[in-house]
């Protein structure tokens, strides 16, 4: 058991089984309430590129039409990415960006009425939406930076709504 946490046993981690190995947590006796998750990702870029993303002037054509279909996609895909994640009826999934002075802000919010939350659905649409907009923009700026991605609000369940 060196590689658990001493800090944490092993049947107070939901996705370890008392002998350290991984299982999916069992949500059968969960209520099933509405869900909802916001996560964002940053990408980093120059000023040019970010008027060839606001006038659609990049050499492959709306980086950000792309990338809002690319997160959509992502967010329906998360358990087949992320290992143990629960396969949700996601209801809605919206991925929105802002244009700043050096960078493109990435807002990801993922809704479903299920038993388990949407975090890692809202995480994994930032995520692959600011990949996305690296892939559409790697022919002008290679050196774009992708950061600060992290869940900012969640809502339902048990353990009750927050707000970063």
């Amino acid at each position: 058991m060196d590689a658990v946490n001493p800090e944490h046993s092993p049947s107070a981690l939901t996705h370890l089984r008392q002998d350290g190995s991984a299982q999916m947590v069992d949500v059968s006796g969960k209520t099933e309430t509405t869900r909802e998750a916001t996560a964002t990702a940053t990408v980093r870029t120059t000023d040019e590129v970010l008027g060839l993303l606001g006038s659609g002037g990049l050499p492959k054509g709306d980086a950000l039409a792309v990338a809002r279909v690319a997160g959509i996609m992502a967010a329906k895909k998360t358990p087949e990415l992320i290992p143990l994640c629960h396969p949700l009826p996601l209801s809605k999934v919206t991925v929105d960006f802002e244009l700043g002075t050096d960078s493109v802000a990435i807002l990801a919010t993922v809704k479903t009425r299920g038993v388990t939350g949407v975090e890692m659905e809202a995480l994994t649409a930032a995520s692959v939406a600011a990949l996305s907009v690296y892939d559409m923009i790697k022919a002008v700026d290679k050196h774009a930076v992708l950061t600060d991605i992290k869940v900012l609000a969640k809502s339902g369940g048990k353990s009750g709504d927050w707000t970063l």
